[in-house]
């Protein structure tokens, strides 16, 4: 089996960060969304990787993941350019695919317990496709899926207007290489896109043998702010343990924390679940709960609580700094008129804030 990662996507509802690069490289837990993708991939045994490249920023992708040898991976870049549809993106992969079978995994979703247990699935009943599904309760916003008085999966319909279901089908999809005979007979839909909901409807109407599954524990779809500081602070809490590379000096560490080599704590409580990067300096400050400080920032006389502080950022004299995501080299200080009300920030890279 082979995997392909989509990786485009303009990340609207994630702006102004996603103006300084790609959503799925947004740090959760000091790691790119679309690094738990991969790794998630890589658990199954999957050695050869197409990542598909949008417009937003792909050679920063292609930055970060290299030739894919630092993950023991062999990746292939394929670009789509402009967002024409899941379906579309797929096509593209027909070369890198040949005669396997492949799974396609949206990079900004993140599961619980991974797919394992539906990549077996897939290839113990020999499928040509198979979807997973989630109940939820704004089906509107995805892929639906209606299910027959038998359990039989009889009907895919992409973001419907009436309600079908409450079945949302998440971001993973297996399939044969029997998809390639598919998706040429695709027309675009009302969003001029080819979707990937319609090519699963033409393999079902053609008689090709889709299945799907329940998706067990939480998916995550990390599409706005709320979404990321959410999954941040899940991620923690389920697998973040506590290791100390770093100095901790006159401070306090309570609860899970990892700090990075190279960081220095100094006069300082910080409180876990919570993550610090390489070669940070923090001091006389609160840091966490449910907070991720990147690499090589720079935290002094401040308060930082559920939050995503990115790499190269410099916090200075901000008492009390919650719910917030925080681009890559970014500054923000206090001029004392409000050093003490709490501050709720979303800045993109490169941002100076003064409050």
């Amino acid at each position: 089996m082979k995997g392909v990662i989509l990786h485009g996507g303009q990340g609207t509802r994630l702006r102004p960060l996603t103006y300084a690069g790609p959503k799925q490289l947004i740090p959760i837990a000091n790691k790119p969304v679309s690094q738990y993708v991969l790794e998630d991939l890589i658990s199954l045994g999957i050695k050869d990787i197409a990542i598909i490249l949008g417009e937003t920023f792909p050679e920063l992708v292609r930055e970060y993941y290299g030739d894919g040898s630092r993950f023991g991976v062999k990746i292939t870049y394929i670009n789509q350019g402009k967002a024409l549809g899941i379906a579309h993106a797929v096509s593209l992969c027909k070369e890198f695919v040949g005669e396997d079978d492949f799974v396609v995994y949206l990079g900004d979703n993140i599961f619980q317990y991974g797919i394992a247990k539906y990549a077996s699935l897939f290839t113990n009943e020999r499928l040509d496709s198979m979807i997973l599904l989630k109940e939820v309760d704004e089906p509107q916003r995805f892929g639906v899926a209606k299910l027959d008085g038998n359990g039989k999966l009889v009907k895919l319909v992409e973001k419907p207007k009436e309600h079908i279901s409450n079945y949302a089908v998440v971001g993973v999809y297996f399939f044969s290489p029997s998809f390639f005979k598919i998706v040429g007979k695709l027309k675009p839909s009302r969003r001029n896109e080819l979707e990937i909901t319609d090519a699963i409807q033409l393999m079902i109407d053609d008689g090709y043998k889709v299945g799907y599954s329940f998706v067990d524990g939480w998916w995550a779809d990390t599409g706005k702010k709320n979404d990321i500081l959410a999954l941040n602070a899940t991620i923690l809490d389920e697998r973040i343990e506590s290791k100390i590379d770093g100095k901790a000096l006159n401070s306090r560490i309570e609860g899970r924390v990892s700090i990075a080599e190279g960081t220095i704590v100094e006069n300082s409580t910080v409180r876990g679940p919570a993550i610090i990067g390489r070669n940070t300096r923090v001091i006389d400050s609160h840091i966490g709960p449910y907070t991720s400080i990147g690499d090589s920032c720079n935290i002094k006389k401040s308060s930082i609580e559920y939050s995503i502080i990115m790499d190269n950022t410099s916090i200075e004299e901000i008492l009390n700094l919650e719910d917030s995501l925080v681009g890559r080299n970014a500054k923000i200080k206090s001029n004392n008129s409000t050093a003490r009300k709490t501050l709720k920030l979303h800045i993109s890279d490169y941002s100076e804030v003064e409050v």
